[in-house]
């Protein structure tokens, strides 16, 4: 879903994304023919359109999901402005833990080339939920078997893995672990929290489970979050990183909230960092977001699984949006 697209092309692409959750394709592609509630939506700022903001903060008021397109729309049509004042006080800054299961892979890969302890930097970090891909324990379904790797959570990060993924045999080290954001979250905000168990998708019982114990590892040691913009902030941010070990620079599902312009800025950047040795850069976007990592790997457009995984600006493998698959090329 391009977030810069007009409304109802959002809301359609949106329904087509979200098909593990009947509740939220009804609502979408309901919305995608309801010219009045597309013009109420239309008299949001740009970036506050987004289908799962808006019924986000529907369901934080109350709307039940699953649940009628009826109470929906009543709720947005006849909203007194408490509705609209959620949506523009809050953002989608979902932290898909789960992601570290198509992450991992990656990181390890880098960090055994290294030889050290990593220091990981999260741009667009939210949380930070996903800065602790060495505190889970995972299991990698493959056409071989499982493969597990048992870390200090007893909590398992769930993936199923096709082509030579390098799948490691022993947790990641990590040095430090630091993060960026333009309004970062507080894991130790119950109310932050509550809010981001609100993004998760009404179905997904899964993903809310694995959302508590990622906020209970990072209570544990709550992460250091930088409030800063990704094009101005990143750099200084992997300098101190620098000091701890050779520093993993990644991000999910983050780019796409750019435009097209600092985008391109952003690969650019992190172009430029990783040539002159200052880090690694592994990204997780979907195939249009940064099409120059995608044009750089053997990408089968006709996949199921809509995300890209990069290495220093290469893509190297697919990956479901929510973690649950990966293909290495």
């Amino acid at each position: 879903m391009d977030p810069h697209g007009s409304t109802r092309d959002q809301y359609l692409a949106f329904a087509r994304e979200c098909v593990d959750s009947p509740s939220l394709v009804a609502w979408s592609t309901a919305i995608a023919d309801d010219t009045d509630v597309l013009a109420w939506i239309d008299t949001l700022p740009g970036l506050k359109r987004q289908p799962n903001l808006v019924f986000a903060a529907a369901r934080w008021h109350g709307v039940p999901a699953p649940g009628p397109y009826e109470a929906l729309r009543a709720a947005l049509l006849d909203d007194d402005g408490t509705l609209r004042s959620t949506i523009l006080g809050r953002s989608t800054q979902t932290n898909e833990a789960r992601r570290s299961a198509v992450l991992l892979p990656a990181f390890a890969q880098l960090a055994d080339a290294a030889g050290a302890p990593v220091a990981l930097v999260e741009v667009g970090a939210s949380a930070g939920l996903c800065l602790y891909p060495d505190r889970w324990s995972y299991r990698w379904t493959t056409p071989a078997g499982d493969v597990t790797l048992a870390g200090p959570s007893a909590h398992e990060l769930s993936c199923t893995v096709s082509g030579p993924a390098p799948l490691p045999d022993r947790p990641l080290e990590v040095a430090w672990r630091g993060g960026i954001d333009l309004h970062p979250l507080d894991v130790t905000d119950p109310d932050a929290m509550a809010w981001l168990e609100t993004l998760i998708w009404p179905e997904h019982d899964d993903r809310r489970a694995t959302l508590r114990a990622a906020v209970e590892i990072a209570r544990a040691e709550p992460p250091r979050i930088v409030a800063g913009d990704l094009l101005t902030s990143t750099e200084a941010l992997i300098a101190e990183a620098g000091r701890h070990g050779p520093v993993i620079v990644f991000h999910t599902a983050v780019i796409a909230y750019l435009a097209d312009d600092d985008r391109e800025r952003f690969h650019t950047l992190m172009t430029r960092l990783v040539a002159e040795g200052a880090c690694h850069w592994v990204s997780n976007e979907g195939a249009r977001v940064l099409p120059r990592v995608a044009a750089a790997g053997r990408l089968d457009p006709a996949t199921s699984q809509p995300f890209v995984v990069g290495i220093d600006g290469v893509a190297r493998a697919h990956a479901h949006g929510h973690g649950r698959e990966l293909t290495w090329l």
